[in-house]
Parts: C-alpha cells; structure tokens; sequence
C-alpha cells in the first residue's frame, strides 16, 4: 500500500517505478506528478465505462491506441481490471522499442490480460488477432490522423464507448490552407482561418467539431469536456463518446454543410463513410 500522497492506496509502486512516474526511491517529481496527475484524471473518466461493461457482461475490452509506454493501459489493469480479475487491455502502438518493453513488464508484473500489438492505429483495424467487437476504445494524444483511426476503429468493432484526447491536428489546417484564395470568394467565415496562426488554430478546433457530428451521425451521445487545466496541457480536449443506437438526425446533413461551407470537400472521405 503506498504511504505517498499523490498515488492511490491501491496502486502498484513497482509498476509506477517501472514506468519511471516514481524515482527508484519511490517519489515523484514535478513532471511526473504532471504526467500522474493526466492518468489519473483520465482514469476518473473510464473506471466508470469499464465497470459498466462489466457489471452488464461479466467481462470486458479496451483497445488503447498510440499506446506508447501504455501508462494508461497498465494503470486500468492496475486499478481496475486486476481487482475484477477480468478484462482484457489491447495496447496498439507502432513503436516495436516500446512495444517490447510493455510486453517484458506485463509479465515481471504477472500482468497476463495484457497484449500489445507493433502497428498502427489504421493496421490494428484490420487485424484478425483482436476480437470482432471491442468495448472501450482510447486515444489519449494520438497525433493528427490517427485519433480519426482510432474512431474508425471504434466503429468497426463496435464499440459501446469511445475516449479520445486528439493531439497535433493538422490535416484540416493543411486542406484550408491550400484552398485559401479560393475560400475568399466564397465565404466571408474565411476571415477565420486568414491569419497562419489562426488557421492552425481553428483547423484543429473545426477537426474535433467534424469529429463530433460524426460520430453522432453513427449512434453516439457526445460529451466534451477539458482533460486537466490548461496549465498543465495545451492539447486538453476530451471527447467521450456513448453508443445508444440513436443517431442525431441531422448531425450528418450539418457536417456535410460545413465541409462544403468551409470549402473542406475533399475531407468527406475523412469524415462520412
């Protein structure tokens, strides 16, 4: 049981020293207690999803996407499956280096619900080793297209939730910036995205707005909300999606109205499939 005050009583130190959020004397600095701080927040926002699952099913899913070290995936296990003594964490991450190291670690920790895939987010889709239906998909800071994937991916397998923190959003930026003259004569909205920093900047906003409708269109009821304080993070936005098998009714012709408003036509296989 940890004596610490920033880690739960029932949290593993050895895992928390193994992901290096502790020192090898057991404390935390500044930027791990930041880093700690996230997690945990996060944390806080799908302990409930998964006990759902679990209380209606007696089991339940998660397929972590841009896993990277997996803090995440190994503190669910950590705080939540482990004592159910049921679950399964995917982490799916294209990084083999850390791959590798989260494979070695879940067994030191005996942690055998845990599996990690080397791929991206678009490949894991795909993939015949994961199961037909998964119940939770995250991506917590999965960078630029990938966090669509992981939507994707969460619409392929069915998934009863999804968890998203997008990061790095730049294709939007990219397709406003590139159709810029032409936006002026067609819409005055355009003055929005004139300046650089503004089209960066909107372009990533307008990204989560399309990403919204989307998954609405599909069936989900949409909450979006702030991580942690801005002190902490720039890329703060959390979006938690809740399948309930009732599509807004005009979230689709409204998407597809922006994208033609804001001359992003080229985006609808992005966003409408």
């Amino acid at each position: 049981m940890s004596k610490i005050p920033d880690i739960r009583p029932d949290q593993s130190v050895e895992l928390l020293k193994a992901l290096h959020i502790l020192t090898r004397d057991g404390k935390l600095n500044q930027d791990s207690r930041r880093k700690l701080k996230q997690v945990y927040h996060l944390v806080q926002f799908i302990q409930p999803l998964l006990e759902e699952v679990l209380a209606a099913k007696g089991d339940v899913s998660l397929a972590d996407h841009g896993a990277g070290k997996s803090y995440l995936g190994f503190i669910l296990y950590d705080l939540v499956l482990k004592a159910h003594q049921a679950g399964q964490v995917y982490g799916i991450e294209w990084r083999e280096d850390l791959v590798s190291k989260s494979r070695e670690l879940a067994e030191r920790l005996g942690f055998a619900r845990m599996a990690f895939l080397n791929q991206s987010v678009a490949e894991s889709t795909i993939n015949q080793a994961l199961p037909a239906q998964i119940d939770v998909v995250t991506a917590l800071h999965a960078c630029n297209t990938a966090t669509d994937d992981a939507i994707r991916f969460g619409l392929e397998k069915q998934a009863q939730f999804m968890v998203l923190v997008p990061c790095c959003q730049a294709e939007v930026a990219t397709v406003l910036r590139k159709h810029k003259n032409e936006s002026f004569g067609k819409t005055p909205l355009s003055e929005i995205w004139r300046h650089p920093i503004h089209t960066r900047e909107f372009g990533s906003q307008i990204t989560n707005v399309l990403r919204c409708l989307q998954l609405e269109s599909r069936g989900y009821q949409v909450t979006v909300t702030e991580l942690v304080g801005w002190e902490h993070s720039m890329k703060n936005e959390l979006i938690v999606a809740r399948y309930t098998n009732a599509p807004r009714k005009n979230a689709l012709s409204r998407l597809e109205a922006i994208l033609d408003e804001l001359n992003l036509g080229e985006m609808r296989t992005r966003f409408v499939y």
